[in-house]
């Protein structure tokens, strides 16, 4: 079987996805772009989270960048631990590729004492504050807290960016000390609260005063014409 070429709104460094869990993710974000297909979630995305056997099938080549579960969250808290070792078992089959990883739930990330220097280990922290009613994730301080442990290779996501305090969330970023940040806005009208273009610029300046290499995605110029 193929690996999936990235397309569309997907990070431009990544050259192909692919994902193992069937189901729907537990942390139900109410931005879920899965929920967006042409057709609504497929239903190889709904149910209860399970393995898609035939995925452990396909042949990952050799010098690729793969995001791995890029429609699911393999570290969210209900995913059975074998199921995580099992997926990382079929990446480590081919050594040849760099391998990207993203979750809401990176305590999960510090299970594993070690990292191999081929994983990127990504988190989405969309803000500094606790918003209610927009994801059952962790709280975005607790996602913060994990990523200060975090080892090897590591990134942050901003997407959708939910309205923030800059000092502190720059702060975050700083204690972190993620190899890059990814920085975009909601793609697809679901009202949210955001910030305003003042705070997209004062967060940028910052982040270029940490050193922090920022990865804008093209849908931010919404919000930062």
């Amino acid at each position: 079987m193929p690996l999936k070429e990235s397309t569309g709104n997907m990070y431009p460094w990544v050259t192909h996805t692919h994902t193992h869990l069937g189901g729907e993710c537990p942390h139900k974000c109410v931005y879920c772009y899965v929920d967006h297909f042409p057709f609504g979630r497929p239903k190889k995305y709904q149910g209860e989270i399970r393995l898609i056997e035939k995925e452990f099938k396909v042949d990952y080549g050799i010098g690729n960048v793969i995001f791995i579960e890029n429609c699911n969250d393999l570290f969210a808290e209900e995913v059975p631990q074998s199921f995580i070792q099992r997926v990382v078992s079929h990446c480590d089959q081919y050594p040849n590729n760099t391998y990207v990883f993203q979750t809401k739930n990176p305590d999960r990330y510090l299970d594993y004492a070690a990292t191999p220097n081929n994983y990127i280990l990504g988190c989405t922290i969309e803000t500094n504050r606790d918003i209610p009613n927009i994801s059952k994730a962790p709280a975005p301080s607790a996602r913060m807290l994990a990523m200060t442990k975090v080892g090897g290779h590591k990134f942050i996501t901003i997407e959708p960016v939910l309205d923030f305090d800059v000092d502190i969330l720059a702060s975050w970023i700083d204690r972190i000390r993620p190899e890059f940040l990814n920085l975009g806005a909601d793609s697809k009208g679901h009202g949210l609260p955001e910030p305003t273009v003042s705070k997209i610029h004062a967060l940028v300046d910052k982040l270029k005063e940490y050193g922090i290499e920022l990865r804008e995605k093209h849908n931010l110029r919404r919000l930062k014409p």
